[in-house]
């Protein structure tokens, strides 16, 4: 396609920006744009895979510490949910709840609800709602120093940058810039691809075999980088 019809697709003020990028190379610039989307796919089918294994296995931790329907228990009245600290956790599980009605089980409440929710899950509130063990989840997890410590706090903050770039990708925003600069940066996106495969390592997950066939992050960057 040429550029200017790909520029009237797309719009100027949002093509603009891959054009200054490439200093107004045309060519590049749609390489460019379509190396974007690329590497937007690969992260969020990783995140993807993230989002699931770590919702199963604070799950899985939750049936084995408080019991089988943790969820719906917890967000009662008089559940450990049931709590001013906690009440918008309670609210979030019961509207799941009330809108899968009849098709009710605790597996379908489990991927209803979002990973802001699962992310709260190491917030300080929830985190002693539910007993203040959810770290056991992460038995690789580095043993806090005095300069840094690996507690919940360390890991709601870091789930809440993966899930500040999987809101960008979900809302087309591009991942191959500098900040606000049309500028090629990669290190944004590198750094919070390391941070996804360092927390599947925290879980005790092989993230090169379960994403063997699906992870061409890497691969996709380096070509951005050429560019």
């Amino acid at each position: 396609m040429k550029y200017t019809d790909f520029e009237q697709v797309m719009s100027s003020p949002r093509i603009n920006r891959y054009k200054l990028a490439c200093g107004g190379d045309t060519r590049k610039a749609q390489t460019l744009y379509r190396y974007n989307l690329k590497l937007s796919q690969e992260m969020f089918t990783i995140i993807s895979c993230f989002e699931v294994a770590l919702r199963n296995k604070i799950d899985q931790h939750f049936i084995a510490t408080i019991g089988n329907n943790w969820l719906r228990s917890g967000a009662s009245q008089g559940g450990f949910f049931d709590t001013s600290y906690c009440h918008l956790t309670a609210t979030n599980i019961n509207e799941a709840i009330l809108k899968l009605g009849s098709n009710y089980s605790h597996h379908k409440l489990v991927t209803e609800l979002g990973f802001g929710f699962w992310r709260y899950m190491f917030a300080a509130n929830q985190f002693r709602a539910t007993g203040r063990n959810l770290l056991q989840i992460l038995p690789n997890k580095p043993r806090s120093t005095r300069n840094t410590q690996y507690n919940n706090i360390f890991i709601f903050r870091e789930l809440a940058h993966l899930n500040k770039i999987r809101n960008r990708i979900a809302h087309h925003e591009p991942i191959c810039f500098r900040s606000r600069l049309p500028v090629i940066d990669t290190n944004y996106t590198s750094d919070k691809y390391t941070k996804i495969t360092t927390l599947f390592y925290w879980m005790d997950i092989d993230s090169r075999k379960l994403l063997f066939g699906l992870d061409h992050v890497n691969t996709i960057i380096s070509k951005i980088n050429r560019i």
